[in-house]
């Protein structure tokens, strides 16, 4: 822990900060659990690369593997500041506030009952993943695949592949797709 009486600097920098405050900053390190931020107002951290800081979920509204698919070092970012991390002497920041939420706009356009084509993202022991639009992603349980339930999922599915789907469920607050292949009616022969 870096207290005040270590740091008077950095901890007047942080006192003057408000929830919600946009700050600037360069990219300084990119790491498996979060992302830190050279800010442009801020003082010099005495231990980290930067004085802000960007958790792995605060980096984006889309999902990603590495954060390095959402920034690399040396770019230049906008951030909201959400609080300050008084155990490290941090700004903790948010990158995905700045824009957005592509979810709420899915929702708002799409409604329980709607038929959608997706793309094969990922099978797990519980289900499928779809991606229903660009950077949304929905659950097929595995009693919702079409043809027999199974343990496997999607014995004929694999990611990649193109699927109709309905949806089942939106959950605004939970940002989740319930979906069912079993649902969707099968294409018009025409």
């Amino acid at each position: 822990m870096i207290g005040p009486s270590q740091n008077p600097e950095l901890w007047a920098f942080l006192d003057s900060l408000h929830y919600g405050d946009l700050l600037s900053g360069t990219v300084a390190a990119v790491e498996p659990f979060g992302v830190f931020v050279a800010l442009d107002d801020g003082p010099e951290h005495p231990l980290f690369p930067g004085v802000g800081f960007i958790t792995l979920p605060e980096l984006s509204w889309q999902s990603f593997e590495d954060a390095s698919e959402i920034v690399h070092v040396g770019q230049r970012v906008l951030c909201v500041f959400l609080q300050s991390d008084t155990w490290n002497g941090e700004a903790r920041l948010s990158l995905r506030a700045t824009g957005p939420d592509p979810f709420q706009a899915f929702a708002e356009r799409v409604e329980v009952g709607q038929r959608l084509e997706g793309r094969v993202v990922k099978l797990l022991p519980f289900g499928v993943i779809v991606e229903v639009d660009d950077g949304i992603e929905g659950v097929i349980h595995l009693s919702e695949l079409a043809g027999v339930p199974t343990t496997v999922p999607g014995n004929d599915l694999k990611p990649g592949d193109d699927i109709t789907v309905v949806v089942t469920g939106l959950d605004r607050q939970r940002r989740t797709v319930s979906l069912s292949q079993r649902q969707a009616p099968p294409p018009a022969l025409g």
